[in-house]
């Protein structure tokens, strides 16, 4: 067992280990206490896990709801969350009681922003199920919901009660799913670990609690160094600007680990363009993404990505700020011009690899 303590202005503990699901109730009792836990899951999640994790709950002495939605990013609106909200109510669930996100990242961020809003907050805990949710969108409280406009738009801080990443969920994930986590495994190494680049890149099997583990630690250090994303907590966006981008002009088609892992071609593109990092730092992270199997281009223009980008967070007036590498293991934050950025992604646009 790996427990990594966040010391956010809530403190709370990522427990990581195998076996996890079984012995949840425990655990969300020891950290939160409570009568009522409400479990928010999709539905294709609750075939696979909801049974023992209500029995579990149910064996730690809580009473129990639940709550299911369709499984996807469409799902991560307004309108999901309307519902909760009022599921919470009829229910009558109040202060003293619990949410639980059993799923991947879009049932976190919904539990997250209704947990954070429901009587002016709530406690939750979050039960990631993909190595995506495990890794990085469950830890640091950071919870948003997409608007038709585009992704991630809406969002609020939330720190969970407890995080239990249990390693059984990740081993049995489709091949698919894995891979596009390890997007975000890549992108913790480009922006903090240039040893652990190395190590996804020499062909070994992942041993996956070291992963998670080191994963988690580089989330933890840039969280509470900037809990409400002031500044350096930015960091952990690399990639994601264009990334939620792509999501958006899809129709949420194109995965977020798909998107993620063009969003960083691009900005890593654009370091070497403006001098901020050599070609090898490019040539490596393309290639060690096209090794996992992941994309390196996009079918959209770059008009079209640009004008996508105007709702992002990170725009401000004619510039915006974006993460670009210094070297692998380092990043940093810099303002751009937009349309010196449109041209800069234009000329990516020619280069070879798979498009989606």
């Amino acid at each position: 067992m790996k427990i990594v303590r966040m010391k956010t202005r809530n403190e709370y503990n990522v427990i990581i280990d195998y076996g996890l699901l079984d012995r949840a109730g425990d655990y969300i009792y020891s950290a939160i206490g409570g009568d009522i836990a409400v479990i928010v899951s999709d539905d294709t999640v609750s075939s696979l896990y909801l049974d023992r994790l209500r029995a579990s709950l149910k064996a730690a002495d809580y009473k129990t709801a639940i709550f299911n939605f369709r499984n996807g990013e469409a799902s991560k609106n307004i309108f999901t969350y309307s519902r909760v909200l009022e599921f919470l109510a009829e229910k009558k669930v109040t202060k003293s009681d619990v949410i639980v996100a059993l799923g991947g990242g879009v049932v976190g961020d919904i539990t997250g922003f209704v947990a954070a809003t429901y009587m002016q907050g709530i406690p939750y805990a979050q039960v990631p199920t993909t190595l995506t949710a495990a890794i990085d969108s469950s830890i640091g409280g950071r919870a948003v919901i997409n608007l038709d406009a585009g992704k991630d738009i809406v969002g609020v801080f939330h720190q969970p009660g407890v995080v239990l990443c249990d390693l059984e969920f990740l081993e049995k994930l489709p091949p698919r799913l894995f891979v596009e986590g390890c997007a975000e495994v890549i992108k913790y190494a480009m922006i903090a670990d240039g040893e652990l680049f190395q190590t996804l890149g020499n062909g070994s099997p992942l041993e996956l609690q070291e992963v998670v583990s080191r994963c988690v630690e580089i989330k933890r250090d840039v969280v509470c160094g900037d809990e409400y994303e002031q500044g350096s907590r930015s960091l952990l966006d690399f990639g994601h600007t264009l990334g939620r981008a792509i999501g958006h002009l899809s129709q949420y088609r194109i995965s977020h680990g798909k998107a993620l892992s063009i969003g960083m071609v691009m900005e890593t593109f654009a370091a070497v363009k403006l001098g901020m990092c050599g070609g090898d730092c490019y040539d490596s992270l393309v290639d060690l993404l096209q090794n996992y199997g992941l994309p390196v281009r996009t079918r959209f223009e770059s008009d079209e990505l640009v004008a996508a980008m105007m709702t992002d967070k990170k725009r401000n007036g004619e510039s915006i700020t974006l993460v670009f590498p210094r070297k692998i293991g380092k990043c940093i934050l810099s303002s751009v011009n937009i349309e010196k950025y449109e041209r800069i992604i234009k000329e990516r646009a020619s280069a070879a690899g798979e498009m989606v």
